[in-house]
């Protein structure tokens, strides 16, 4: 996660003082760093007035929306706890927050291994088929039974059952 904090001082001042951060990092360095941003922004303003306040002006996230005005030591320790999640975790933890299955970021990285699957570019029917073959030798049912199978029809029923989304092209199995 990056992010681009702003003074809020120098910006209600008409000046652009800011810096990218990568997170996570150490807490006093984060505090260091974004004392210093504000001491630049007061330089920056040519005045007397106490610059104590920042906000994110921009981010760079996979996972999860970031507004203006959040703690940056929380978006810190929600960094540290997405280290060793790969890719298909954190699409997993996105998929539960936009879709409002916890109850928030910390939740939802405790439970993204509910979201059994993601299966990318397929279709419902590739799914179907997908679990007739892993579940049943086909080779071992007799040729009428196995070329007729009705795989939109278990699709069908797959997606009634109420464990798989549709989001963006992908489809999401989750068992939550």
């Amino acid at each position: 996660m990056k992010v681009y904090i702003t003074d809020l001082e120098a910006y209600n001042s008409g000046h652009i003082v800011g810096e990218w951060y990568q997170l996570p990092m150490d807490k006093q360095l984060l505090d260091v760093m974004v004392q210093e941003l504000l001491r630049a922004g007061r330089i920056a303003c040519g005045d007397e007035h106490y610059h104590d306040e920042y906000f994110i002006t921009d981010y760079e996230c996979d996972y999860m929306e970031i507004e203006e005005y959040t703690c940056l030591e929380k978006l810190n320790e929600i960094t540290e706890a997405m280290e060793g999640i790969d890719a298909d975790g954190q699409k997993a933890i996105k998929f539960l927050l936009d879709n409002n299955f916890v109850n928030g970021i910390f939740e939802a990285i405790a439970s993204y291994e509910d979201c059994v699957r993601i299966y990318e570019d397929s279709t419902m029917e590739d799914i179907a088929e997908n679990y007739i073959e892993e579940c049943y030798n086909l080779d071992d049912m007799p040729s009428i039974i196995a070329n007729n199978i009705d795989y939109e029809s278990i699709a069908s029923d797959m997606e009634i059952e109420g464990s798989f989304y549709r989001i963006n092209g992908d489809i999401y199995e989750y068992i939550g």
